[in-house]
Parts: structure tokens; C-alpha cells; sequence
């Protein structure tokens, strides 16, 4: 989205934007699951769409009693081996079986022009408040989701980004100077004595 600022999806525009892809409204917004099982991928494990797009279920190995992810980012070529949950393998895995999609085969045969076109048709939608929606949103939402559910530990997200600075994941979270400042201010707690 050229000259717009993406940001995070809250935990209500996930869901509602899930829900609306996945079942289409009836009339002018067709349902779409794999997009929607893409953009829920994304909101899940952090990668970027492109990687998302590229997925195959061979990506995602077996160690021990966990999975992880086998793979390269697509932008950057580093390695991804993260762990990937048991509920979003068998997700995918479900996934897979249900629509004939077997280990080697790309999970999500889409563009990116493609899942943004439907994703912008739903935010035009909604309306107010998803004008800065876009795929990238989704991935910013894991990012923040995780950075508030482990008191904000910013190189823990920065790590799951794998971003080379702590500065990157600031921006990424909207971490901006006037929030330091405000977070400054509201942290006065002082206590005089005499």
C-alpha cells in the first residue's frame, strides 16, 4: 500500500477480518479459506508472506517431540528453523489433507497481488479504523502479540524477527518517540521523605 504507514492488526480486526474472509459476507465479499488460512499462518508464526506463499509441509520437520520449521526467508536467506507449535502443524496439516495438498506441494498457490487485492476489499469494507491493514499487518501482529504476552521483551521479538537490530523491531511495533515520552511520563512515582 504505497504511501500508507501498515500497522498491526488489534486481536478484534484479526478476528473479524478472519472471520469475513473465510465466510464472505453474502454479497460483495466472496469467501476465500486459503486466504484467510494464510493470513492466520502469518498472524501465528511471524513470517512474511512471501514465505507463507512458498510453504510446503516439507518445510516443517519433525524433531523429537516438537516441529520446526526447515527453511530459508525469502527476503533475507537466513535460516528459519524456529519451532512451530503442534496446534498450527496439525492446522496445517488438516489444512493440507482437506484440499488434496500433499508434503511437497505448495499450501498456498496464491500472489501476493492476489491475497492483498482480497484483503484490501475487505478492510474498503470495514471501513474506518483498517485503511493501514495490509498483509504485513499480520506479521505485525505476532510481533506484538508476543512482545506484550512476555513483558515486553524486545529482543525476543526481535530474535522470532530475526532482525539485526532491536531498533527495526521498535519500528515494527510502533515503538515511537512520543510513546517513550508518554510512557516516561505516566512512570512518576515519586516518593518523598521529609
Amino acid at each position: 500500500m504505497p504511501g500508507k504507514t501498515t500497522v498491526a492488526c488489534s486481536h478484534e480486526q484479526y478476528e473479524t477480518l478472519i472471520n469475513l474472509i473465510f465466510l464472505g459476507n453474502g454479497k460483495n465479499i466472496q469467501p476465500n479459506p486459503r486466504i484467510a488460512t494464510a493470513l492466520e499462518i502469518q498472524a501465528n508464526t511471524g513470517l512474511r508472506i512471501g514465505d507463507i506463499l512458498s510453504l510446503r509441509l516439507s518445510c516443517i520437520i519433525h524433531d523429537g517431540d516438537a516441529y520446526r520449521f526447515n527453511m530459508r526467508e525469502e527476503k533475507t536467506g537466513k535460516k528459519r528453523n524456529f519451532i512451530v507449535p503442534k496446534a498450527i502443524y496439525e492446522f496445517l496439516k488438516e489444512f493440507a489433507d482437506k484440499n488434496g495438498i500433499g508434503p511437497d506441494d505448495v499450501i498456498f498457490p496464491l500472489s501476493e497481488r492476489a491475497v492483498q487485492k482480497h484483503l484490501k476489499k475487505v478492510c474498503d469494507y470495514l471501513g474506518d479504523g483498517y485503511e493501514h491493514i495490509s498483509t504485513h499487518s499480520f506479521r505485525k501482529y505476532f510481533g506484538t502479540e508476543i512482545y506484550y504476552a512476555n513483558n515486553c521483551d524486545i529482543e525476543l521479538v526481535r530474535r522470532l524477527y530475526q532482525h539485526s537490530s532491536a531498533a527495526i523491531t521498535a519500528r515494527y511495533l510502533g515503538i515511537t518517540d512520543e510513546k517513550i515520552d508518554a510512557a516516561l511520563n505516566n512512570h512518576v512515582r515519586l516518593v518523598s521523605v521529609g
